[in-house]
């Protein structure tokens, strides 16, 4: 199945991980390719050295690109290998692919959402993809099996916490 978490409230990357946790409780293999991303500070990127099965591929800056609207040059080609490394990591048929901040990604023009789609549509039947990130078009939600909007119903002025939101 697709799953795919959008919206402005926060919690769609950790939703994501929820499921990433199920699987690997099972034994299963999941990747993560992160998308417009590259911190190394990050829960999931450090967890990745304890758990055999899970794997975390970042393609993007430590910073956060600001404004959306004035990518550099490097953010479209990180994307891109972003994307490459997913159709590769399809070949080897893991049991979960998360596509982290593919949504934002496609939408701000970092990615074709034409190729993302064609990527998308070589999923093989075992394996299940979770598209995150806010903005997510119209076509990745028509082609998702489950779509989940993610909106704060209250969220409190404070800094990022290291072990919840990172």
């Amino acid at each position: 199945m697709i799953h795919l978490y959008t919206g402005n409230g926060g919690g769609k990357t950790t939703s994501a991980l929820g499921v990433a946790m199920r699987a690997l409780g099972h034994g299963k293999k999941v990747v993560m390719i992160q998308f417009m991303k590259g911190r190394k500070d990050t829960g999931e990127f450090k967890i990745q050295k304890r758990l055999k099965n899970f794997k975390v591929y970042q393609f993007g800056r430590k910073e956060c690109i600001r404004p959306l609207d004035q990518p550099l040059k490097i953010d479209y080609e990180l994307a891109e290998k972003g994307l490459a490394m997913a159709e590769k990591v399809l070949k080897q048929k893991p049991f979960l692919l998360i596509l982290d901040e593919i949504n934002l990604a496609a939408s701000i023009g970092l990615l074709d959402k034409e190729k993302v789609l064609e990527v998308l549509k070589k999923k093989p039947k075992q394996t299940n993809i979770i598209l995150t990130g806010r903005y997510a078009l119209e076509e990745f939600i028509r082609l998702a099996d489950i779509s989940t909007r993610v909106e704060d119903e209250k969220r409190t002025d404070r800094k990022a916490e290291k072990g919840i939101e990172y």
